[in-house]
Formats: C-alpha cells, sequence, structure tokens
C-alpha cells in the first residue's frame, strides 16, 4: 500500500513538474526532485525512466550534481516569470495596489531564489 500511495504522490508531482514548465510559479526542479525522491523509494522502473528521460532527467541530474542551473534555464525562467507578473500587475490587478505589490514581491523572491544557485557551466 505505501509503494503504491509514493508513485501517485511522485506522479502527482510530476505532472505539477510538466505544468511549472509552462506557469512560472510552479517551480519545476524541486518537483522532479520530489518526484525522483518518491520513486527511488517506491519503483526503480519509474525513478530509471525520470532519470533517463531526454528533458527532465536532465534537470535532476544537473541539480543533484552540482547544484546548479543552466543559464539558459535561469534566463528563461526568469524572463517568462516576469513576463507573466508584469502582465498580471498591470492587466489583470489593474488598480489593485496591493495585489500588484503582492506579485511584485512574489516575483523578486523567486527571482533571488532562482539566482541564489550556481550556474551550471556547459563543459
Amino acid at each position: 500500500m505505501k509503494k503504491i500511495i509514493l508513485i501517485i504522490l511522485g506522479s502527482i508531482s510530476l505532472g505539477l513538474a510538466i505544468l511549472g514548465v509552462f506557469l512560472p510559479l510552479l517551480p519545476t526542479t524541486p518537483l522532479l526532485l520530489l518526484s525522483a525522491a518518491l520513486y527511488a523509494r517506491s519503483s526503480e522502473k519509474l525513478y530509471n525512466w525520470l532519470l533517463n528521460h531526454p528533458v527532465f532527467g536532465e534537470y535532476i541530474r544537473n541539480f543533484r550534481e552540482d547544484k546548479a542551473i543552466p543559464l539558459n534555464i535561469k534566463i528563461i525562467a526568469i524572463s517568462t516569470l516576469w513576463l507573466f507578473m508584469l502582465y498580471s500587475i498591470f492587466f489583470i490587478v489593474n488598480k489593485k495596489w496591493y495585489l500588484q505589490v503582492l506579485l511584485a514581491g512574489i516575483a523578486l523572491g523567486v527571482s533571488i531564489y532562482i539566482l541564489s544557485f550556481k550556474t551550471k557551466q556547459k563543459k
């Protein structure tokens, strides 16, 4: 039963990580790491599949081995984050200054968090 629950939680985490590729406030890499950890404890087959996945495997390996994020991923993440946040600030929550300040603060915090990781150098 424990194994099934861990697989379900790992799959939910993986689904959220995939959404995080498109939604800037969902952190892709931490959710992928959580999926890998849950799969490692429940299914060797799913764990190996995730580590060897052509897209997601690289995220996990980069972070596990180097605690680093490639420069192009940092640029894409921060650019996308600010693009959606500025759109939200000026067009969605227009004239609600407290929500605009909150969104700007969230964007700033997430940007600082992303930038706090080392930049993975190309080999």
